[in-house]
């Protein structure tokens, strides 16, 4: 998926999942350093229309027809540094109780068209169901790491699954690696995120 948007967005893009009170679980952040810096200095995440449009709006748009007022010129800064076409897009259902996943998606030539902003929204809603490329955990990945994150030691979990210790690093270094986490704790936290365990 990650190459589809860099194919639709190859200016760059941000992605936020499953964003609840204030963080997101997983975000990527692929627009310009000089962008991101500028932004952040400034303050700009506040005087945003995108970001007011993400989080009060679901769907998809084009940034530049979002039509909240801009008076810190967020838009006009965005193209001096080649983000002059941007797509926006938000996704949230009744059951989620709050969090949204949104996207901001930038191009410097031309503007989205509408086979590539519903490509974004589909790419979105997939993300923020957790379906993605990636590879999924196996069925004993998953009682393996459930094991570890409700407090049982190494020697415990092969106890109980009647495996060797080795076996059981095997199956959650596996579930580490596919779930993109650097330690086993947050490999649960993201598990139980993505309501795996």
């Amino acid at each position: 998926m990650r190459d589809q948007i860099e194919q639709i967005a190859p200016a760059g893009f941000y992605v936020a999942l499953r964003v609840g009170f204030s963080f997101p679980e997983e975000e990527y952040n692929e627009l310009p350093p000089n962008w991101v810096e500028f932004y952040t200095t400034h303050g700009l995440v506040v005087h945003d229309p995108a970001m007011k449009w993400v989080y009060g709006n679901t769907g998809v748009v084009r940034i530049n027809d979002i039509g909240l007022p801009d008076p810190h010129q967020v838009r006009a800064r965005a193209a001096i540094f080649g983000l002059s076409h941007g797509a926006a897009v938000s996704v949230m259902t009744p059951a989620d109780r709050g969090r949204r996943s949104y996207g901001l998606f930038f191009r410097a030539a031309t503007d989205f068209a509408e086979p590539d902003l519903t490509t974004l929204h589909g790419i979105l809603k997939r993300l923020h169901i957790g379906e993605s490329d990636e590879p999924s955990l196996t069925a004993a990945e998953i009682e393996a790491l459930q094991m570890q994150a409700a407090g049982l030691r190494l020697k415990q979990i092969a106890g109980e699954l009647n495996i060797s210790e080795s076996a059981v690093k095997a199956r959650l270094n596996n579930a580490k690696k596919k779930l993109g986490a650097k330690t086993l704790t947050q490999a649960s936290s993201i598990a139980a995120a993505r309501r795996i365990i």
